[in-house]
């Protein structure tokens, strides 16, 4: 099937019906909060990152309280989500440049946030479209993985993808679209068991497989 631009935002629209009100799965209360909430979600999921948060944030929810643990136990706070050590160590040097150059705030730029330790693209992209409502696309392994799928956008890199589904998707819809692809990753489009046969966008679908296994 060739994937065309009316195909395209025929697969747009079934999403958006599907997942239009969807949002982060992290839990968190004040802009800081997400900051570290998705800083702490790299090759962890948002549940365990809930638990982390929902155990750490009732006490530590500042950069200056942050600071007052010091890497041992800021290591101990948060040792049940993966990479902890160096997480840890991110954490701190971000929190210390926040206290030391932003007031404790998180910036609402992407220069200034890609250069705090442990913020790349992606946790960049969604604090802009979280926070500030700047039209970004982040592109975390579920996004990925489903543009590249329904060929809404193809490419080997996040930022490729990226940046094919800026050129596919309305600039208007970026933040949203971003949750629609996230969603559909975790619910229907999975890594190795996609539920073909109740997708609704099964019949678009350039990589649908025949059979499913629903377990």
């Amino acid at each position: 099937m060739r994937i065309t631009k009316a195909i395209k935002r025929e697969m747009l629209d079934i999403l958006e019906h599907h997942y239009q009100d969807t949002t982060t799965a992290l839990h968190y209360s004040t802009p800081f909060e997400l900051l570290i909430a998705v800083i702490l979600s790299a090759q962890c999921t948002d549940t365990r990152v809930n638990i982390i948060t929902a155990r750490m944030f009732p006490r530590y929810n500042t950069p200056e309280k942050i600071l007052e643990l010091g890497q041992n136990g800021l290591e101990e706070e948060i040792r049940d989500c993966g990479l902890f050590r160096s997480k840890a160590k991110n954490i701190l040097a971000t929190c210390d440049i926040l206290c030391r150059e932003y007031g404790g705030q998180v910036p609402d730029n992407y220069a200034d946030l890609v250069k705090l330790p442990g913020v790349g693209r992606k946790t960049a992209n969604v604090l802009l479209s979280q926070l500030f409502g700047v039209p970004a696309i982040a592109v975390d392994t579920h996004v990925f993985r489903v543009a590249n799928r329904l060929k809404l956008a193809v490419g080997d890199t996040p930022l490729a993808v990226e940046q094919g589904l800026m050129r596919t998707v309305p600039r208007e819809k970026w933040g949203d679209a971003h949750h629609w692809l996230i969603w559909h990753g975790r619910k229907v489009c999975k890594a190795t068991t996609p539920l073909c046969s109740s997708c609704p966008l099964a019949h678009l679908c350039p990589s649908g497989r025949i059979t499913d296994n629903h377990n």
